[in-house]
C-alpha cells in the first residue's frame, strides 16, 4: 500500500495518520523518540506492510509484473492499489476525496516541525503536485510511475507499468479489494487497543 492507503487506514486519527505517513523514514527503534500516538501510527504502518507483502492477492498482483519489473513489482502494485482506493473512494469514506486530502495536507502543515527532514523536503512537492488526488486517474498514475522511474535513473522501467495496469485492470482491482478488506480488519483491530 502506498501513501493514500496508509493514511486512510489510520482511522481518521491525526497523530496515527502522521506516524503512518512518516514510518518509512523511521528506522528500527527510532520511533520511540516520537509521541505515543505517532509511535502507534509508525507501528501500524509496519503491520500493514508486513501483512500486505504476505497477502496471497498482493503476491498474485506482483507476479503479473515480476517478469518486466523484478523487485520493483511490489512498489508498482502499491501505487496501483492507491489508484483503486482513490477511484473507489466513495465506497470507503463519506468524505469527498479532495476534501479528505486537503485536510491531510493541513495536518502536515500544522505538524511540519515533527516530520523527518526527508519528509519535510518531500511534503511540499507532494502537496504542490497533489500526488494523493492524481492517483484517482490513469494519467496521474502514469505521472507517478514516470517520476518513480526517474528516481531509479530510468533503470526500473516503471514508466511503462501503466500498460500492465490497463491490460490487467479488473484482475488488479479484484486483488486490491481482497487485500484492502483484510487490511481494514487489521487496522480496526490494531486501533482498538
Amino acid at each position: 500500500m502506498n501513501y493514500l492507503a496508509h493514511i486512510f487506514l489510520s482511522g481518521g486519527q491525526p497523530d496515527i495518520m502522521i506516524g503512518n505517513f512518516i514510518a518509512d523514514s523511521i528506522k528500527g527503534s527510532k520511533y520511540s523518540a516520537y509521541p505515543t500516538e505517532i509511535q502507534k501510527g509508525i507501528l501500524l504502518h509496519r503491520q500493514i506492510d508486513t501483512t500486505t507483502d504476505a497477502h496471497p492477492a498482493f503476491r498474485q498482483s506482483t507476479k503479473r509484473l515480476h517478469k518486466n519489473y523484478g523487485h520493483y513489482s511490489g512498489i508498482i502494485v502499491d501505487i496501483f492499489y492507491d489508484h483503486f482506493l482513490a477511484k473507489n473512494w466513495s465506497e470507503y469514506s463519506d468524505i469527498p476525496l479532495a476534501d479528505y486530502i486537503q485536510t491531510f495536507y493541513e495536518l502536515l502543515r500544522d505538524n511540519f516541525e515533527i516530520l523527518p527532514e526527508n519528509i519535510q523536503k518531500m511534503a511540499p512537492i507532494m502537496m504542490e503536485g497533489n500526488w494523493l488526488l492524481i492517483y484517482a486517474n490513469l494519467e496521474g498514475i502514469d505521472r507517478v510511475l514516470a517520476g518513480m522511474n526517474r528516481r531509479t535513473k530510468n533503470r526500473s522501467g516503471m514508466d511503462k507499468a501503466g500498460q500492465e495496469l490497463k491490460e490487467f485492470y479488473t484482475l488488479f482491482e479484484a486483488d486490491f479489494r481482497l487485500v484492502m478488506k483484510d487490511l481494514q480488519t487489521l487496522s480496526d483491530d490494531f486501533l482498538a487497543f
